[in-house]
């Protein structure tokens, strides 16, 4: 290379740096979670994915033995098993997050958080399990397995309604079912005070559950997505 050849190539050189400077950083990659999340595992044969977004743990209980409290649990995630036919072959593995307990009262929901009730430091999700399902007639079924909460496992069974039928939402296949229960918040340790708790007067022992869940699949038959700008 002649000495004129390196000038002219050290001066390109020397002039890119500010534009590379100025440059913007590559994209992080981008998951269903959101930017610079990995995308979740692949989904096995015959499972749904719960939606977080159209999907909500309900619950109910009875306040001074006079009016009912409605709340629910906004943030639910897991997998479910099913053959979109037979509601025999249901199998559920969800979580929730304690932390997005909500009643519409502020200060209810930050002692529901405290150690007073679902102590959410040291106990953040709540999950269930199922052992086994059964149909229970036309758009019905039964479902048996273990609720975990606040650091006690128990086993419940839930009468649900559906699975809906499969259906084309485009992108993805979805589902829907709904499903119910009613348990004594006592026989896992939630509990508020000794003296006023003890007979159930101020909060109902009882406590009616029902979890609304949509779920999906991606769909095989489904165009392949936009390229995103950029690509």
């Amino acid at each position: 290379m002649s000495f004129k050849s390196f000038t002219f190539v050290a001066a390109l050189a020397v002039a890119a740096v500010p534009l590379l400077a100025q440059a913007p950083p590559p994209a992080p990659a981008q998951g269903p979670g959101g930017p610079g999340m990995a995308p979740p595992p692949a989904l096995g044969p015959n499972q749904w994915r719960i939606d977080g977004a159209h999907s909500t743990a309900g619950f109910s209980v009875k306040h001074m033995m006079v009016s009912t409290v409605h709340g629910s649990f906004g943030k639910v995630s897991g997998i479910i098993t099913y053959d979109g036919k037979d509601p025999s072959t249901i199998a559920v593995d969800a979580t929730i997050d304690t932390a997005s307990i909500t009643t519409n009262n502020e200060f209810r929901d930050k002692d529901l958080r405290s150690p007073n009730f679902f102590d959410v430091a040291n106990n953040p999700t709540i999950t269930f399990k199922s052992k086994k399902a059964t149909a229970a007639g036309a758009g019905k079924f039964t479902l048996v397995g273990d609720l975990t909460m606040h650091g006690v496992t128990k086993e419940v069974t839930l009468a649900g309604e559906g699975p809906s039928a499969p259906l084309n939402g485009g992108r993805n296949i979805v589902i829907g079912a709904s499903a119910s229960t009613t348990i004594d918040r006592k026989d896992w340790g939630i509990t508020w005070n000794r003296v006023l708790d003890s007979g159930g007067v101020t909060v109902s022992n009882e406590v009616a559950i029902t979890i609304e869940i949509e779920a999906n699949k991606p769909n095989p038959n489904a165009p392949p997505p936009p390229p995103r700008p950029g690509q």
